[in-house]
């Protein structure tokens, strides 16, 4: 295939429109894409042609947008309702070969020590562990940066944790 004046001059003009290697070889003819990607190199056509983007799809970008409003809900407000319920169930000390799938396995003081035993609250559905100690071993992201938030925690909350 040898490139003539004309052709050259083709696909000088629909390189600069814009169009795609593959388009211009159909509209030429008789050439392949790569025939026209190598001679647009070798002239040193700008490599910056206009690129086609894709139509915003709104629904796809407010779906996705509603989607993590409610996730960042859903969990937050799992765990302020965690927090907000008064009255946790009592601590009822347990030893390992005595834990079971509805026990809370959070573990109270050292392994070593003979004191050490288990929660053995009512762990919640598709958790290992009570509502209380739930708080303490999921904690929302950026905790760490919520310290501000801590101080709003109401006492009897507080009182709750040091007691069990």
């Amino acid at each position: 295939m040898s490139w003539t004046e004309e052709k050259v001059a083709k696909l000088k003009e629909l390189w600069g429109k814009g169009n795609t290697a593959s388009q211009i070889a159909e509209i030429i003819g008789g050439i392949s894409r790569n025939a026209v990607i190598g001679k647009a190199h070798r002239l040193n056509l700008s490599a910056k042609i206009k690129t086609r983007t894709a139509a915003p799809n709104k629904n796809f970008e407010t779906n996705l947008d509603e989607k993590s409003i409610k996730n960042k809900r859903g969990r937050r407000s799992k765990f302020k309702s965690l927090i907000i319920e008064k009255d946790f169930e009592p601590e009822n000390p347990k030893q390992l070969e005595e834990l079971d799938e509805n026990s809370c396995k959070w573990p109270i003081g050292h392994p070593d020590e003979k004191s050490f035993y288990f929660c053995g609250r009512s762990s919640l559905k598709d958790f290992s562990y009570c509502k209380l100690h739930l708080l303490y071993a999921y904690q929302p992201k950026g905790k760490k940066e919520e310290v501000s938030e801590k101080e709003d925690v109401p006492e009897f909350i507080e009182k709750k944790i040091k007691s069990a």
